[in-house]
């Protein structure tokens, strides 16, 4: 659940007002089946845009289990130029699980989610009327305490509205592919070591509030599909949810 106000707007290097939506999904993936809310912001301005999400889980019965954060900035000084499509990309990435154990002798715990800086240039592609989008990142990535011997990631972000015609269908996701050296142990307690990581999370919405007049509000889906991002090789956890557009 991430990036993907920043595929849906229009007009991206030239806007002044602040983009911002809640999400609410409910996770069906074998391991999770919890809520997550998403709080997502996107603002241009006249020297590049800001973006930013929070992921909060709920899989704790008292609190909140985890937190999950991104902001990035995109640095375009040259807008109006031909070079206009082309930005210079700076990132931060970071979170921290939490658990809870409430009964008479213990409240409280957690750990953290390695820091993870991200540095390089982003270039933007769109129709005539903005209605398709696609951005393509090339970035290093330096993920803390974590040995990688490919520091570079790959990012796509698209945003397609009024899909096959339909008014208010807009499918919209993000797919990023970076290095990070990751082992993982099967079942015979044999390590596995993977270097490449990948992960995208397409998402399907509908503007079902238009029929009722309330455009604010969307209905929808999403998929995350990983390899080798929570555990060894894929897996694929569909969700579905409510977007809430400020």
């Amino acid at each position: 659940m991430k990036k993907l106000l920043l595929a849906l707007t229009a007009l991206l290097s030239i806007s002044s007002t602040a983009q911002v939506n809640i999400q609410e999904f409910y996770d069906f993936g074998s391991d999770r089946q919890h809520l997550t809310t998403t709080l997502e912001m996107f603002k241009g301005d006249n020297w590049g845009s800001t973006f930013f999400f929070v992921d909060i889980d709920h899989n704790e019965k008292y609190t909140p289990s985890g937190a999950y954060a991104e902001i990035s900035r995109a640095f375009n000084f040259w807008q109006q130029s031909k070079l206009g499509a082309l930005s210079l990309h700076a990132e931060w990435n970071g979170g921290l699980g939490i658990f809870h154990t409430i009964d008479e002798n213990t409240i409280g715990g957690g750990y953290g989610i390695n820091n993870c800086w991200l540095f390089g240039a982003e270039y933007f592609i769109h129709n005539q009327d903005f209605s398709n989008t696609l951005t393509l990142q090339l970035l290093y990535k330096s993920i803390a305490n974590t040995n990688q011997d490919i520091p570079v990631q790959l990012t796509a972000v698209w945003g397609m509205s009024n899909l096959f015609g339909v008014n208010g269908l807009t499918f919209s996701g993000f797919a990023d592919l970076w290095g990070e050296n990751k082992t993982f142990s099967t079942n015979n307690d044999n390590a596995t070591n993977k270097t490449i990581v990948f992960l995208t999370e397409p998402q399907l919405w509908y503007c079902i509030g238009q029929h009722f007049g309330c455009n604010n509000l969307n209905i929808g889906t999403e998929v995350e599909i990983g390899c080798n991002f929570v555990s060894n090789g894929w897996q694929v956890n569909p969700c579905l949810g409510l977007k809430w557009i400020f």
